[in-house]
């Protein structure tokens, strides 16, 4: 049984987005009377209402207020050696004259490129914290997170949300800025559009499913995935956020770079490529998708992306298309074919990594994929899985 929180289907009936390719089945998504969803909403905000002029200002205020001239670091970035983290953490510092102390949480199965990148950003002139979590544990959590969520990623999420913040409070750094608001630029709830950063409280909702490490321990024990002697309370720490209370008593802020400067993922790896020695896929692209420079870094990407298709219809292609449709890039038809080739393609590279990382095998992987293909989305003709509705039919 899944606890993920985004599996309670709101719409049944499945529709598409009339200026993009992205489906009602997005959790938290907003179609208009129009049929148009919010984040194309907000792409037509980004460039006829928003004052960029006065946004870029308000960053120079922000980062006046919390730079330090004595030595010491005054931001943290979650940075893995991307080019989104690697493109905020390049801005801030030689734009805005920030002193950023960067921070990895590690990749579950750290890619060749994706070391290559890390190192290549540190060598570009930044400092980096790596944490490392307790990989027995880990595993265990990666295993559980598969059956209770339907995706084995999500104790990645806890700690990358999470271990800055605790670095903030003990390194007394009052100032963290992660990339874009995800649920702005990819069709989630409008409310956060007019946010600079997520409000501690709505963490668990945007970040985790619905679904607290506490809550994920709590099943792992009932299923036997995870036992008692597996960890104690001290390797849970940095899965969970600190104390809010504690967080706002010090002062410190969360605040996306996208909400100061026009957030265009292209663009970002022009940039990074330029500034911190980033690399694209030596693959030419990657599985699932037709890009080729995004979530590079870890041997499990492609199987969060791949979940994602099966539990919602919603792929890595349709992601990256509905945004570069949003930004002018390509055309809706471009969009369209591209999804239909690429679009829930199986990410067969690391396949058996994955399997041996979680130790399950081909039937187990099968067996739990399944039983999260909703009926509204999945019918099954001739032992083929096809989805019900497509947007090239």
């Amino acid at each position: 049984m899944s606890i993920d929180k985004q599996m309670n289907f709101s719409n049944k009936e499945i529709k598409f987005c009339k200026q993009c390719v992205i489906s009602n089945q997005r959790p938290r998504i907003v179609f208009d009377e129009e049929g148009v969803c919010s984040a194309c909403r907000y792409a037509e905000e980004k460039r006829n209402i928003i004052d960029w002029t006065k946004r870029n200002e308000s960053l120079a205020a922000l980062c006046d207020k919390f730079r330090r001239n004595d030595g010491r670091y005054d931001i943290l970035v979650p940075c893995s050696g991307g080019k989104d983290a690697s493109y905020v953490a390049h801005v801030l510092k030689d734009k805005y004259g920030m002193h950023p102390l960067t921070v990895t949480w590690a990749p579950f199965e750290q890619t060749d490129i994706g070391r290559k990148n890390l190192d290549s950003f540190i060598g570009s002139g930044f400092t980096n914290l790596l944490c490392t979590p307790n990989k027995h544990l880990h595993r265990k959590l990666a295993r559980t997170a598969f059956e209770a969520v339907g995706d084995a990623f999500q104790p990645f999420v806890y700690g990358q949300m999470s271990y800055v913040f605790h670095l903030a409070l003990g390194l007394d750094i009052k100032l963290v800025f992660f990339g874009e608001n995800g649920e702005a630029e990819y069709s989630g709830a409008t409310k956060t559009k007019e946010w600079s950063g997520m409000p501690w409280d709505y963490w668990a909702e945007q970040y985790f499913k619905g679904v607290t490490i506490h809550d994920m321990i709590k099943y792992g024990l009932t299923k036997g995935f995870v036992k008692e002697e597996d960890f104690n309370a001290s390797d849970l720490t940095f899965y969970a956020p600190p104390n809010i209370e504690l967080l706002k008593k010090k002062g410190i802020e969360f605040h996306w770079l996208g909400y100061y400067h026009q957030w265009t993922p292209q663009e970002n790896y022009f940039y990074a490529h330029e500034h911190t020695g980033f690399e694209a896929n030596p693959d030419g692209r990657s599985e699932g998708t037709y890009s080729k420079y995004a979530s590079l870094d870890d041997k499990l990407d492609g199987f969060h992306y791949y979940l994602g298709f099966i539990k919602f219809g919603i792929g890595r292609a349709t992601s990256d298309a509905a945004h570069e449709i949003r930004d002018g890039h390509i055309t809706r038809e471009e969009g369209i074919a591209l999804v239909k080739r690429f679009d829930g393609e199986f990410p067969r590279k690391y396949y058996k990594d994955f399997l041996d990382y979680i130790s399950i095998d081909d039937d187990k992987f099968n067996e739990v994929i399944n039983r999260y293909r909703s009926e509204h989305i999945w019918e099954k003709n001739e032992d083929q899985w096809k989805l019900r509705s497509a947007i090239w039919y």
